[in-house]
């Protein structure tokens, strides 16, 4: 792996995906919206995996210790049994940022009357910042598009890589130094 390279984690995090019956449009929703954002080259670091807490706080882990400045995942952050994104996330970090899961929700709310069922959320493990978006492709841009402006520099604060956005499509927001 090039250690130069920015590295993105994107987890799919579903069941009927990792097996195969469903196509992984979550994954593919995350790299394509990354892609048009970010100006800075990165290289992807993909997985699909099942609703299984252990693994998905080991495919966090691992892309982390991996060097991934940010991992993005979709999927399992609903009420229903099966849904422990949200657990393994809150499980692996040192920090939470609630106010993801809050701007997320609030976005999603001006679509749907289900956001409130939303658990989504994000939080900082050593250098990486992970949010955990929904699983369908359409809020997976919603959200992002409403979180992203304060990504990089979050990303800057924990000392990772410094991200250019393409301006046009994703305006991020840096404090001023003086």
């Amino acid at each position: 792996m090039d250690h130069n390279k920015v590295l993105i984690g994107i987890i799919n995090v579903s069941d009927r995906a990792s097996q195969g019956i469903y196509e992984d449009l979550p994954g593919k929703a995350i790299l394509e919206t990354l892609k048009e954002y970010l100006v800075t080259e990165f290289q992807p670091v993909y997985e699909v995996i099942p609703d299984e807490q252990d693994q998905i706080e080991e495919s966090l882990i691992k892309m982390c210790d991996a060097g991934c400045c940010l991992i993005v995942t979709s999927g399992g952050t609903g009420p229903s049994p099966r849904d422990v994104t949200t657990e393994a996330t809150e499980s692996v970090c040192h920090k939470i940022l609630p106010g993801f899961g809050e701007l997320m929700r609030q976005e999603s709310l001006k679509y749907v009357p289900t956001a409130i069922l939303s658990r989504q959320t994000a939080g900082i493990r050593d250098q990486t910042l992970i949010i955990n978006l929904p699983g369908k492709p359409k809020s997976i841009r919603e959200c992002l598009d409403a979180v992203f402006p304060a990504v990089p520099y979050c990303i800057d604060l924990i000392e990772g890589p410094y991200l250019e956005t393409n301006e046009s499509v994703m305006k991020v927001f840096r404090p001023k130094t003086t």
